[in-house]
């Protein structure tokens, strides 16, 4: 026995049931034009004979790959793969699979996935853009060759394509408010680089959540990150070194907040009582630590599922690209109830 296998063909389930090649091509791809009694046939008679579909032909005869590239900072992150679950979700309902690329928070790296992407011949790209990327060059390559894009939560306005984010700037507003409201009136900010829209967003949205509250703003209340635990450590230490201590903090989002809470429990200082804080994304881990992070519900799933959908918009031909915005939902928890205040008689923004 030579061990060769015989790989089954549409020529083989056509002269099986006397019917033309094409027929079966039709049947296999569910053209309307093919009566159910042949579908059933064929596909009964495919599956007899263990026929093994070849997309990448099918791909090729139909102009179309019914694939669509992903790019996610990284699938470390319990955010992206919520928006990855809402996005595959809604890929499944209209038949696609989905093709992650991760940038891992690095320009050159993102480049390379689009170009793979376009070397796949997807049919469509969703992205988050990398911390890193400034130039956006390679994300207008693939709206000039016609191919939808669509962005989400890290998107940028100069590419005039669909996007899907939460209202950030409400979001940090709601989220210093809170601290507000719990008795906090040194309230520092932990930030992001501000080159990347969300980032700079958050920082907006603290600051008028001072000036509604008439707190003056302190710039020494202020500092810069890279968003990761360590950073959040190192930003958090720069706070505990000035004349006067921060008596909460807005992080700009979880990971930050972890590793500033871990400088604050170093220093011997009480998680609220000393220092309150709050986060943004709603990460996984918040629910578990000791406090429990509050922080920013970004709507993750939902988000994923409209940034498919206007995708698939942009496939079927629709009109112009949409700006879609979600609301942000403050989820109060162990690191930031300091007291049982009156609600804030300012409204949210």
């Amino acid at each position: 026995m030579s061990g060769h296998i015989i790989k089954v063909t549409i020529l083989d389930i056509a002269r099986e049931l006397n019917i033309t090649a094409a027929t079966v091509s039709r049947a296999l791809n569910d053209h309307p034009g093919i009566r159910e009694s042949t579908k059933k046939a064929v596909r009964e008679t495919a599956t007899r004979l263990n026929y093994k579909h070849n997309k990448i032909a099918s791909s090729l005869r139909l102009g179309r790959s019914s694939i669509i590239g992903v790019i996610i900072p990284s699938a470390e992150i319990n955010f992206f793969g919520s928006v990855v679950h809402g996005i595959e979700k809604v890929a499944a309902e209209n038949n696609y699979t989905v093709l992650i690329y991760q940038s891992n928070e690095l320009y050159e790296h993102e480049k390379k996935g689009v170009q793979t992407f376009l070397q796949s011949r997807v049919d469509g790209v969703l992205a988050s853009i990398s911390k890193e990327t400034i130039n956006l060059d390679h994300y207008s390559e693939i709206r000039n060759r016609g191919i939808p894009l669509v962005l989400f939560d890290r998107t940028d306005p100069r590419l005039g394509v669909a996007s899907v984010e939460v209202d950030d700037f409400a979001g940090a507003f709601q989220a210093t408010s809170h601290l507000i409201d719990e008795g906090c009136r040194r309230v520092a900010h932990i930030a992001g680089q501000q080159h990347v829209n969300i980032f700079n967003l958050r920082l907006k949205g603290y600051v008028e959540a001072l000036n509604v509250h008439n707190i003056p703003l302190n710039d020494d209340l202020i500092v810069y990150g890279k968003v990761s635990i360590d950073s959040g450590r190192e930003c958090m230490n720069q706070l505990l070194s000035r004349p006067v201590l921060p008596d909460a903090v807005f992080a700009v989002e979880d990971f930050t907040a972890l590793g500033a809470i871990q400088a604050i429990k170093a220093a011997g200082l009480r998680i609220p009582e000393d220092i309150a804080i709050i986060g943004f994304a709603n990460e996984a881990f918040g629910e578990y630590i000791t406090p429990s992070l509050s922080t920013v519900n970004q709507q993750t799933v939902a988000m994923g599922e409209e940034a498919a959908r206007l995708l698939f918009e942009g496939l079927r031909g629709g009109g112009q690209p949409r700006r879609l915005v979600l609301k942000p939902q403050v989820i109060c928890r162990g690191s930031s109830r300091r007291m049982n205040s009156a609600p804030s008689p300012f409204p949210a923004l």
